[in-house]
């Protein structure tokens, strides 16, 4: 069994894995300080969670855009679960190619996005990840991380809309009940729902026609995922666990080259 970490400025998101299949998905707040000894202590619950013991898990495997929880993540696993995890970056056989002046500047998680897609649903494709930022990733036949595009995500939009105008407040997001809102709550949510959906079909059409590559599957993930996905036919297809399940391939691609 391997365990996949996926840390993200707002959630880390672990899964257990047997092989190909996912056992369990977690999600915890990335925000919220932890020593290791309450990592070790997260992480041996979530693999009891998974009706499994610590020594079931054979690998851990961690992508990480946030650089400040890794020192204490990674020694819970080494204290609690007496396993040295895999850190995807730099040097790291991924199976991916960053089509970049500075592959090393990318993110892991764009990476891990890449390696699934080509593995799963195959290429070219494009991903487009809504988290923090949403990710607009061009993945070719092959495998290459082509191009990104980043934008402000869907929360970040609406924090920072909130905290700039004193009389918007926080809402739910979810598409509202009209496309021409009158109440206060359903005017923000059409703006932040509405404005992702337009957003998401220029930013997919551009890339789709100065790429010229024809046929682009365009496969939807991350938090707020599923509430575009259902409203634009740009997206083929919504998959939460794309990011997890790219790190399960890069961590069983890494064992079998050393093999």
């Amino acid at each position: 069994m391997i365990l996949a970490i996926d840390v993200g400025n707002t959630n880390i998101t672990l899964g257990t894995f047997n092989k190909s299949r996912l056992r369990r998905i977690f999600r915890v707040t990335t925000k919220t300080p932890r020593t290791s000894d309450e990592y070790g202590i997260l992480l041996t619950d979530i693999i009891r969670l998974s009706e499994a013991s610590v020594s079931d898990i054979d690998g851990v495997i961690i992508a990480s855009v946030v650089p400040s929880v890794m020192y204490s993540l990674v020694n819970g696993c080494s204290k609690y679960l007496h396993i040295r995890p895999l850190i995807v970056g730099p040097g790291m056989k991924t199976g991916v190619r960053v089509h970049s002046d500075n592959p090393k500047d990318t993110g892991a998680d764009l990476i891990a996005n890449a390696a699934a897609v080509k593995e799963i649903y195959g290429g070219p494709a494009i991903v487009v990840d809504y988290e923090t930022s949403t990710s607009y990733e061009l993945v070719l036949e092959d495998g290459t991380l082509y191009s990104v595009i980043l934008t402000p995500g869907i929360q970040t939009s609406l924090t920072a809309l909130t905290s700039e105008a004193s009389r918007i407040m926080e809402v739910e997001i979810k598409k509202p009940r009209t496309k021409l809102p009158h109440e206060t709550t359903e005017c923000i949510q059409a703006g932040i729902v509405y404005g992702t959906i337009g957003e998401t079909e220029y930013i997919v059409k551009m890339m789709k026609e100065e790429a010229g590559l024809g046929d682009i599957k365009v496969v939807a993930t991350g938090g707020f995922g599923r509430v575009i996905a259902k409203e634009t036919s740009v997206i083929d297809t919504f998959d939460p666990l794309l990011t997890l399940h790219g790190l399960r391939i890069i961590y069983q691609k890494s064992r079998s080259e050393k093999a």
